[in-house]
């Protein structure tokens, strides 16, 4: 979609930020203020918050009040400088009116990484957005004309970007430890049962049904969307492409050192269960870029057999394995094994720490994953998806990723919006 392209630095936005910024006690002490939103992704980031020092955990944000209840006891138990301080909320716009908050973590389910994210930008507050970071491409543009506009950091939890050996296993392909990097594989499996047919009913009384939906259009309540399988929903999640299926993908487009794809094909199916899933659990993709490079996903997910390593690149004097662990292997022309580097962790820890340094020093450009890379990466999950619902190869743009000459494709790059929210969550 946008590519590096125009910075729009608004006079409007440099009075948000100059009005809204940090307090004088946060920039005095370096410290930084967060809230997090979305309680099950989000409780492994609250958790790595509570430990670090210079950060004042002051909201746990979730529309279900259990959620909430437990992220509150597990937080207050900690070790955390600000443990006694944390406050709960429902609805997150009320970390966006307080003006001490210097960034919000965004963990909540996919439909509201775009909307959290621009609405985040436009009160003067830096985000921590998980993955994918849009749960459309328009949404994508608009996070990325925010963090520009508003001048705020945001990052993508791609988390892999800042793993060491990661980066390192990237490094030495750029610099031609296997020759020209021609293709790269990715794989994913999991092992996941059916959802069942769900009933129409009333909301649990635990659960703000009405926040949790936030921008979204309105639909009843299903008894076996929430709290995991809206991923398999078209209308609030991506499907396991854009669940997990994007980490293989991000190294793949890092690694190949690409930016949009000119052509994408899909196949796949729902093929193992008869029931209200709307996204495919098999699922195969293949992204095709200029300079004679592609990269394809494999995603299988009802079995617990491995495809492949997570991440596979080929080039002409050799090959690369990586693991989801951030390990690496190389091999020679003649598949011959030349190094081997054992991963430690995926890099969650260091890519919280870079967005918080990157807050600190004022400075988008420290970011190891900014919103636009991140968007580059997430598209590809999109294009796929897309590929997938209309059965047709999709053509895009090279130079923007904006799809070609199908207007039914067209028409699934963003979506509509309530509209009690549609004002906040755009652009104009």
């Amino acid at each position: 979609m946008l590519n590096r392209r125009r910075v729009l630095v608004h006079g409007a936005a440099a009075s948000i930020a100059l009005k809204i910024g940090r307090s004088l006690a946060a920039q005095a002490s370096n410290r930084v203020v967060v809230g997090v939103m979305g309680l099950s992704r989000g409780m492994d980031l609250a958790t790595e918050l509570a430990a670090m020092p210079g950060v004042t955990i002051k909201y746990l944000c979730d529309a279900d009040s259990q959620r909430l209840s437990l992220g509150m006891k597990r937080i207050g138990e900690s070790e955390s400088e600000s443990a006694s301080e944390v406050q709960s909320v429902t609805d997150f716009r009320k970390m966006l009116d307080d003006k001490d908050i210097d960034a919000i973590f965004c963990a909540a389910p996919n439909h509201w990484h775009g909307p959290a994210t621009i609405m985040a930008c436009k009160a003067g507050k830096h985000v921590y957005v998980e993955k994918p970071c849009s749960h459309n491409p328009q949404e994508g543009e608009w996070m990325i004309e925010a963090a520009q506009r508003f001048q705020r950091c945001v990052q993508v939890g791609t988390q892999r970007r800042s793993s060491a050996t990661v980066r390192e296993a990237i490094q030495k392909l750029h610099e031609g430890v296997i020759g020209r990097v021609y293709l790269a594989k990715a794989f994913f499996q999991r092992m996941r049962g059916p959802i069942g047919r769900g009933n129409e009913g009333t909301p649990p009384g635990y659960l703000d049904y009405e926040l949790w939906q936030g921008p979204t259009p309105r639909r009843p309540y299903r008894d076996n969307i929430i709290h995991y399988n809206w991923h398999w929903f078209w209308h609030y999640g991506n499907g396991e492409l854009g669940n997990n299926g994007i980490h293989c993908l991000d190294l793949c487009r890092w690694g190949l050192n690409v930016d949009y794809p000119i052509r994408t094909t899909s196949s796949g199916g729902r093929y193992c269960y008869d029931d209200d899933q709307e996204t495919p659990d098999t699922h195969s993709a293949a992204f095709e870029f200029e300079g004679g490079k592609q990269i394809t996903y494999d995603g299988v997910s009802c079995s617990q057999h491995p495809p492949g390593p997570f991440v596979l690149f080929y080039g002409m004097e050799g090959a690369m394995e990586m693991d989801g662990d951030g390990g690496y292997r190389i091999f020679d022309a003649k598949n011959k094994l030349i190094e081997e580097v054992r991963g430690s962790n995926w890099g969650q820890t260091e890519h919280i720490t870079n967005f918080l340094e990157a807050i600190r020093s004022q400075n988008p450009a420290m970011l190891n994953q900014p919103v636009l890379e991140g968007h580059k990466s997430t598209l590809l999950c999109h294009l796929g998806n897309i590929a997938y619902r209309t059965g047709k190869t999709v053509q895009t743009d090279s130079q923007s990723g904006r799809i070609l000459y199908d207007a039914e494709q067209q028409q699934l790059l963003r979506r509509s919006y309530d509209p009690r929210w549609e004002a906040d969550v755009t652009l104009a």
